[in-house]
């Protein structure tokens, strides 16, 4: 993944990850303990650690509700930078005898620590990343609790027939859409998903171009989207190519009716402080985070995710929680309060069979998901009641939920988008 600039880091994070190491060492309580590998270093840390910060969260309220079968959950966080890491990260954890690892924020970092941990028979439970390889290789060990990238891609091209088309005077047959993404794991996921749910709603496919985040070549990605000429852009970045895509399209005169971007640049506040006015009317396709509409939730989803605000708020100041944290929350809460519960013994083999054998129903979640997992080997470990959402920059620094509706906080404006 590449850097997520300028988001401050928490003065007291590395106080954060051991707050619960801490309290459960310090009493008599039998403790269950698991591992953690995230970017706790590096350009990618600060993200992370919000993701870490929304796992703790769901550790700290089950420990003080009385913890899984009487057993406090006591955290080993391992630092991972590199995807050349993961195996020595995981194995250290399998060495001292955890039967699970979270993880790990960046879906570059996340497939080789889920491989690791698949060799080492341990379960590996994603709170993040959202590239379809890592539930992609028919691992019974791993499991993610979050949208894939597919997802993201199919929520952008349903969004497109459903709502942008009718707002363009234009049918879904007659809707002119371009996909450009970043060319690795985590981009390709979701142009995979835009293409084929663009092409099943009869939408036109007219573009598809790929770029090197490190290196784009905007004048010729720009080029090839102006020779498209869609109605409809979607893309799929991260922050710092984000902004920069952007900033050529405009320097470009590249008109499009509307663009939608993607849950690693377009929604994330750097990509609105950064471009300011020149953000506004970008939709960015999502994970959902603090600030949509609580009537997604269910009654045992809203209580949860009341009681992780205000611990967020209480530690961060932060009035909402970020999509990073309640990413993290969402997919910690899942497997401290339901699967770890249900396990017949703490082994990795029956957690596994524990999750498999789990099933809430949409809106249970603090996030508004539900939870089912996939157990095709296509598909293997997915949830398939994960959630996701549109947003929408409708102000220097102010975004909207505006789909699905029982998400919604506003409604789409700005269609066609301003120059």
């Amino acid at each position: 993944m590449l850097p997520l600039v300028r988001r401050p880091l928490p003065a007291l994070a590395l106080g954060l990850i051991s707050l619960s190491c801490v309290l459960s060492a310090c009493s008599q309580t039998p403790t269950l303990r698991l591992g953690a590998v995230f970017p706790m270093h590096g350009p990618q840390a600060s993200s992370a650690r919000e993701e870490l910060r929304g796992l703790q969260i769901a550790a700290d309220l089950t420990n003080g509700d009385g913890g899984v079968k009487g057993r406090h959950i006591e955290m080993d966080v391992r630092d991972l930078e590199t995807r050349e890491a993961a195996p020595k990260a995981v194995g250290s954890l399998h060495d001292d005898g955890v039967p699970l690892v979270l993880g790990a924020y960046s879906s570059q970092l996340s497939i080789p620590a889920a491989a690791a941990a698949s060799s080492s028979r341990l379960v590996y439970w994603e709170a993040g990343a959202v590239a379809d390889r890592l539930t992609g290789e028919g691992s019974p060990w791993v499991f993610r609790v979050g949208a894939t990238g597919s997802n993201l891609g199919d929520n952008s091209a349903r969004f497109a027939a459903t709502q942008l088309a009718p707002r363009l005077g234009l049918s879904p047959s007659q809707t002119r859409v371009a996909v450009v993404w970043e060319n690795d794991a985590y981009g390709q996921s979701v142009a995979d998903g835009a293409v084929a749910t663009a092409q099943a709603s009869g939408l036109q496919v007219v573009g598809r171009t790929t770029y090197d985040a490190y290196k784009p070549d905007w004048t010729s990605v720009m080029a090839q989207v102006a020779a498209a000429r869609p109605d409809v852009l979607v893309l799929a970045s991260y922050i710092p190519d984000g902004e920069g895509f952007r900033r050529a399209m405009l320097a470009e005169h590249v008109r499009v009716g509307a663009m939608i971007g993607s849950s690693m640049a377009e929604c994330m506040s750097d990509f609105g402080d950064d471009l300011g006015p020149q953000a506004v009317g970008v939709f960015a396709s999502d994970r959902p985070g603090g600030g949509f509409n609580p009537g997604a939730l269910g009654a045992i989803g809203a209580r949860n995710y009341a009681r992780f605000a205000a611990a967020w708020r209480a530690q961060t100041g932060d009035a909402t929680p970020d999509e990073e944290g309640l990413a993290g929350f969402s997919a910690a809460w899942a497997l401290f309060h339901y699967v770890l519960p249900a396990a017949h013994s703490f082994s990795p083999g029956d957690i596994a069979t524990a999750a498999r054998q789990t099933s809430l129903a949409e809106g249970e979640l603090p996030n508004g998901a539900g939870l089912h997992f996939a157990t095709d080997r296509a598909h293997e470990g997915q949830n398939l009641l994960a959630a996701a959402v549109i947003w929408q920059w409708q102000a220097v620094r102010h975004s909207v939920v505006v789909w699905p509706p029982a998400y919604a906080t506003g409604a789409p404006a700005m269609v066609p988008l301003p120059a």
